[in-house]
């Protein structure tokens, strides 16, 4: 296992709060039909993609795509087992500054295989196709929206060949990934069932930003790349949007090592609101009782896939 922590220079940081100016949500999309009952277990009926009961083309792999006039790439992981007839959840993992598809797509820089998009892949048993864009010059400067619809496009692309649940589509992301998940849920909130957005800051734009998605902010008391102040800003958007009843949550005290997740009380059904706070600063994998990443030891990714599992 190798320990890592990320940062951000703050000149760096500074050049990158670009403000996108939005783009148009997918076509055909059948996100009014994910809302859920007030129970949040009871989905309506997905439409099935265009990929599905077809012999699929797309395989686990790195692929190339046009986006916007440029080239761009990501990297897919198709369940072992796939299986045409069958429809899968479809989770974006989206990585931070000065990462790579590669580092989200092997979990290397925490703990190889363990920590595979951001430690959720070792928990679907072959349940979902993941996806690991590549931001440009590493990042999600979403210029003009420019990444939003990458987005867009990949989810066609994948769409179109794979079997996917349209009511079953996530975002999830470390920093800057955490800031370009953040831009979706703002942008494509009738298109992406939930985010988790990890240690954020709105770097990537918000654009839009006035519909309600379930939505489960995450971040470290002791940041000091990305304040948690602007987390709790972050998260306050959607508990206003999801008609949630605000509070301030309880946070661990400084010093414990601690993790503390609240859930809150009078969200419409179907958009819930999750905020998880930890005792520690700017990293991916916090553990409690102990400093620093542990793909193994982290209690992260079962609470993100807790959260995404409900619908």
């Amino acid at each position: 296992m190798t320990r890592t922590r990320f940062r951000l220079c703050g000149a760096v940081l500074a050049a990158l709060c670009v403000l996108t100016t939005g783009g148009t949500a997918l076509a055909g999309d059948h996100g009014d039909n994910a809302r859920l009952a007030a129970s949040g277990t009871a989905a309506a009926p997905a439409a099935p993609t265009a990929g599905c009961g077809k012999a699929p083309t797309l395989t686990s792999g790195t692929y190339t795509i046009q986006s916007g006039g440029k080239s761009r790439s990501f990297i897919l992981r198709v369940p072992d087992g796939y299986d045409r007839n069958r429809q899968y959840r479809l989770v974006f993992g989206l990585h931070w500054l000065g990462g790579t598809s590669t580092d989200v797509a092997t979990g290397r820089t925490v703990e190889t295989g363990t920590w595979a998009y951001y430690g959720l892949q070792r928990l679907s048993n072959n349940s979902t196709i993941f996806v690991a864009p590549q931001g440009l010059n590493n990042g999600w400067a979403n210029a003009g929206g420019e990444d939003v619809n990458l987005v867009d496009d990949i989810i066609r692309r994948v769409e179109t060949d794979l079997c996917v649940d349209t009511t079953k589509r996530f975002a999830v992301g470390f920093s800057y990934g955490a800031a370009m998940s953040y831009a979706l849920a703002c942008s494509r909130a009738t298109v992406f069932r939930a985010v988790a957005v990890q240690s954020g800051g709105q770097l990537s734009g918000c654009s839009g930003g006035n519909q309600p998605i379930a939505y489960f902010g995450i971040h470290g008391l002791r940041d000091n790349v990305l304040s948690i102040s602007g987390g709790r800003a972050m998260r306050d958007k959607f508990v206003r949007n999801n008609g949630c009843t605000a509070q301030n949550p309880p946070e661990p005290a400084q010093g414990s090592l601690m993790h503390r997740v609240t859930t809150y009380s009078g969200c419409s059904a179907g958009h819930p609101v999750a905020w998880a706070a930890f005792d520690e600063g700017h990293i991916a994998a916090p553990q409690d009782r102990a400093p620093g990443d542990s793909g193994s030891r982290t209690w992260l990714p079962a609470e993100v896939w807790k959260f995404f599992t409900q619908f």
